[in-house]
This record gives C-alpha cells, sequence and structure tokens, in this order.
C-alpha cells in the first residue's frame, strides 16, 4: 500500500471510530428524552441529511438501482431493522447506566461476526479463531456463574450488530446510499411509534429548546459522517488495520463508563472483559496472518 493514502484511511478510520466512542457522551445529554423518541428522531434526521447529501453529490442513481433488485432491498431492510434495534439496544443501556456492558457487547461483535462466518457461511476456522470463541464463551459464562445473570445486553448488541454486518456485507451498495434505504425501512416504523405517542398526548417529534433541538438534528448528522468516513477507511486500508481500529469504539465506551459516568466495575466483570480482551488478542493475531500470508 501506498504511505499516503495508507496514512489518509488511519485518519479516516480514527474519525469514525473515535466520533462512535463519543456517542455516549452525546446522547447522555438527552438522558430526559426516552430512547424510543431519541431513536425515532435519530432515523428522521438522518434520512433528510443522507437525502440533501445524495441530492449535492448526484448519487441517486445508485439508490435507483437498488429499487431494480428486490431481492437485495429485502436483505437491506431486514439489516435495518437489525441496525434500528441495535441503536435502540444502546440507548436503553445508556439510558439504565449499563455503558459497561454495552461496550463488552461490543467488544463482543467480532468474535460473533466469525461465529457467523462460521454457522451461516461454512467457513472454516483455525485453531486461533476455534480459541477465540472458546474464551469469549467463557467470559460470558462467568457473568452468568460469577454475577448470576446472563449478560443479555451485551450479547443482543453483539448480536445484532454482528448480523447486521453479515447482511450488509451481502448487499453491493455504498455506505451513504446503503444508509439512506436503511433510514427509509425504519421510518415507518419510527413513524408510527410516533403517532401512536401522539394519541396519548406526547409528541415524539414536538419543538424542544433550542439545544435538545440541535442535539437531536445533529443526531442524524453524527450518524452519516462516521458512516462516510468509515466507507473512506475501508477503501485505503487492508482489513487488519480497519479490525485494529475497531476496538477503540468501546475502548473509548469502557473508559468512559467507569471514568466519567463513574459505573461500577465488579471485579467478576472484570475478568469477563480480560477474557475477551484476550480472545481479541488471539483473533487479531490470527486476522494479521491470514492477510500477510495471501
Amino acid at each position: 500500500m501506498q504511505p499516503k493514502p495508507q496514512l489518509a484511511g488511519i485518519g479516516f478510520g480514527l474519525l469514525a471510530y473515535v466520533i462512535w466512542g463519543c456517542f455516549p457522551i452525546y446522547f447522555r445529554q438527552l438522558a430526559e428524552i426516552s430512547p424510543m423518541d431519541i431513536l425515532s428522531n435519530r432515523t428522521a434526521w438522518a434520512f433528510v441529511f443522507v437525502t440533501l447529501l445524495l441530492t449535492l453529490r448526484r448519487r441517486w442513481d445508485k439508490v435507483i438501482a437498488m429499487f431494480r433488485t428486490p431481492h437485495h432491498l429485502v436483505r437491506l431492510s431486514i439489516a435495518a431493522l437489525l441496525l434500528g434495534s441495535n441503536w435502540l439496544g444502546f440507548l436503553w443501556a445508556l439510558d439504565q447506566h449499563q455503558l459497561v456492558a454495552a461496550s463488552l457487547g461490543y467488544f463482543l461483535t467480532p468474535m460473533v461476526n466469525v461465529l457467523l462466518g462460521l454457522l451461516v457461511l461454512k467457513e472454516k476456522l483455525n485453531r486461533k479463531e476455534w480459541l477465540a470463541i472458546a474464551l469469549a464463551g467463557v467470559a460470558v459464562g462467568n457473568e452468568l456463574l460469577a454475577l448470576g445473570t446472563v449478560p443479555w445486553i451485551s450479547l443482543f448488541l453483539a448480536g445484532t450488530f454482528g448480523s447486521y454486518g453479515l447482511l450488509r456485507k451481502q448487499v453491493p451498495v455504498d455506505a451513504i446510499s446503503g444508509l439512506w434505504l436503511e433510514t427509509l425501512a425504519m421510518l415507518p416504523i419510527c413513524l408510527i411509534y410516533a403517532a401512536w405517542q401522539a394519541q396519548h398526548g406526547h409528541m415524539v417529534f414536538s419543538l424542544f429548546s433550542g439545544w435538545t433541538a440541535a442535539l437531536l438534528i445533529g443526531s442524524g448528522i453524527m450518524t452519516a459522517l462516521p458512516l462516510m468516513a468509515f466507507a473512506a477507511a475501508t477503501q485505503r486500508l487492508d482489513l487488519a488495520t480497519v479490525g485494529m481500529l475497531m476496538y477503540i469504539n468501546p475502548t473509548m465506551q469502557f473508559v468512559t463508563a467507569i471514568w466519567i459516568f463513574g459505573e461500577p466495575l465488579q471485579i467478576e466483570r472484570l475478568v469477563s472483559f480480560g477474557l475477551i480482551w484476550l480472545g481479541l488478542a488471539v483473533f487479531s493475531v490470527s486476522m494479521w496472518q491470514k492477510l500477510h500470508r495471501n
């Protein structure tokens, strides 16, 4: 790879993952608004922002082409539901002061990707990848035995985002066009929810105060920008480098939860994180070796 494109790719990757890592701080400013209300506004404003972006860049041809392939639209719609569920799960975890558990879920995502590759795509795993999955399984078992509960929000976030990634890779569409179609698929659910709430006297899309309104509108922009940066990074970097950068997001969430939000971290859960981090190290070594053998 050429040095300059690689350096630019690292810059784009850092921008994407740092923005994602700042999401807890950003959305904590909207603590007085319910997670579903935030999701509805985020979806609507992301749709508006990406619509303007596609119009300015004159990229509607790729969107129109997708409507000629119904099977791709079905997969993208299912992916959108998984993505929306993941967004809602994250917002719920943030509202319930379970950001540590959410970061654990995003640390688990690479192992979920490997497992889905085995189960769905019939990919073969080497010893290091099996070891990484085994360590993740022990970590979940430790949560169950030591804390007496299944880390369901962690598993939910890892499962929905991993499944979203699997479906998204099977649809040949760029990040921005894909996001427009995904938010389009989410919009009916959000509008039905808003109409149902309106019948009970609650306006989901009401005019909030200036700062709150700005944050809600900005959430749509904050959704699109890191996806654009991530797409630019993947065009310039190999998968191993992208994979290494991926851990910035849950690391920032973990640090935010402990040192900024003051969430408790039990010793038992720290053991779970240690097992996950060891599994990620083994997985990363395996991925690096695979790419350099090709």
